[in-house]
């Protein structure tokens, strides 16, 4: 039953991706992206992992999508002219079936999840998900938290900046 679920999930986020980048309306590509995000959330929660899972729909797919949307309507990209350049989708979508191929031969023949570290099964049941998480973002990621939360800033900044008609 997990696996069925996976797929379906996981055959849901790969047409969802592929429509961000082929919708026509911009608006139509970020609710595409917020589909993409939900099924990220889905493949949270599979790997027992609800805290990411609930950060991952209030923050992407809450926060950080009305902030594109915003700036979509900001910046008035429905109006502009529509060119349509097919040149690089043949180069494009080989790149993306080789890129395919390499993951899923370097998956199959190494190891990707043998990785060992500090935070065990049995700490993150003693402290919880949301501490552990909370004390490494404040204490070892404090500095690329904050470069994060300025580059948001300036992104808004300059989106209004751009969609000003007279400065």
């Amino acid at each position: 039953m997990e696996a069925i679920l996976f797929y379906l999930t996981a055959l849901v986020s790969i047409v969802a991706a592929f429509f961000v980048t082929k919708c026509r309306n911009p608006v139509n590509s970020a609710l595409c992206l917020v589909t993409t995000f939900l099924c990220l959330a889905v493949f949270y929660v599979m790997l027992e992992a609800p805290f990411m899972a609930a950060i991952q729909i209030m923050v992407y797919a809450g926060a950080i999508m009305v902030l594109i949307v915003f700036v979509i309507m900001l910046l008035n990209l429905g109006s502009a002219i529509k060119c349509r350049y097919t040149h690089g989708l043949l180069g494009g979508g080989l790149l993306a079936v080789l890129m395919l191929f390499l993951t899923n031969r370097m998956i199959e023949n190494g190891q990707a999840t043998a990785t060992g570290g500090e935070v065990t099964s049995e700490l993150i049941k003693s402290y919880g998900h949301t501490e552990l998480i909370g004390r490494a973002m404040f204490t070892d990621f404090l500095l690329p938290f904050e470069i994060a939360s300025v580059l948001l800033l300036v992104a808004i900044v300059g989106a209004v900046v751009l969609s000003k008609r007279n400065v």
